[in-house]
């Protein structure tokens, strides 16, 4: 079967200022092939080039899949330097998400597995439905999760569960990955519609002071208290003398909405 072009399989529009929503559509279950990566580089592309893009919200066309995984056919038909290059782009569209200028939120209602788990945990935020199920099965492969997954996962769940998921390879189903911390909301409900919902409501606030916050959350984890704290402490004085504070406290002494960027 000939693959679908990038432009085919990820697309992108915009649901609201400020909110622009990435589909992955690539049957029958999102494999993270090198058509969908080139796709999301792009959309990233296209989200940097606007410079208006406040929340990002990626969601599936398909039923039962956020993205199941790496391309296991691609990478059995492909040599160890083709294999670490197919890596790298893996690795370079997590990072460049991770470290996008916006918010970005994974719509997930079905299986998020491997990659797709990856791809996930490199968004900020994470919606699932109750179909929701993520997992790390690279040891099956004799492999690990390495487009990001040996390091996002502790962060978010610590050291214990991240090492009980990824060396059992087992999914762990929607209710759990609330309880611990792998996801942050759940819906009985329509997924995307809930993270388009959360979509619109940190676009009411300043998108400076929301990176702010996760800038200071992720130093959390990388520095000791007292180098965290004098982090803290040099965010929140930009954001004083180059963010949009002076707006916000305007707005509170007026009793008005900000009118935020």
């Amino acid at each position: 079967m000939t693959d679908l072009a990038p432009a085919q399989v990820v697309t992108w529009y915009r649901d609201s200022p400020g909110v622009c929503v990435v589909t992955l559509d690539r049957p029958p279950a999102n494999a993270l092939g090198v058509p969908i990566l080139d796709g999301l580089h792009a959309a990233i592309d296209a989200a940097e080039q606007a410079g208006d893009v406040h929340v990002m919200v990626v969601k599936s066309a398909l039923d039962g899949f956020f993205a199941a995984g790496a391309d296991i056919k691609h990478m059995a038909s492909i040599d160890a330097e083709s294999f670490m290059a197919y890596g790298d782009k893996m690795r370079s569209v997590n990072d460049r998400l991770a470290g996008a200028p916006w918010i970005s939120i994974a719509a997930v209602d079905g299986l998020a597995l491997g990659g797709g788990l990856e791809f996930a945990m490199a968004c900020t935020l994470r919606v699932s439905g109750s179909r929701g199920k993520f997992g790390l099965p690279e040891v099956k492969l004799g492999l690990i999760p390495g487009a990001g997954g040996t390091q996002r996962l502790p962060q978010l769940v610590g050291r214990g569960r991240a090492l009980d998921i990824m060396l059992t390879a087992r999914q762990v189903p929607a209710g759990e990955a609330l309880a611990i911390g792998l996801v942050d909301r759940l819906t009985d409900g329509d997924v995307v519609k809930e993270a388009l919902a959360l979509a619109a409501e940190l676009v009411a606030s300043s998108r400076p002071a929301q990176l702010a916050v996760v800038r200071t959350v992720d130093a959390a984890f990388e520095m000791p208290l007292d180098e965290g704290i004098r982090f803290e402490a040099l965010q929140e004085e930009g954001l004083f003398e180059e963010g949009e504070a002076a707006e916000g406290i305007r707005a509170f002494i007026a009793k008005r909405p900000p009118n935020f960027a």
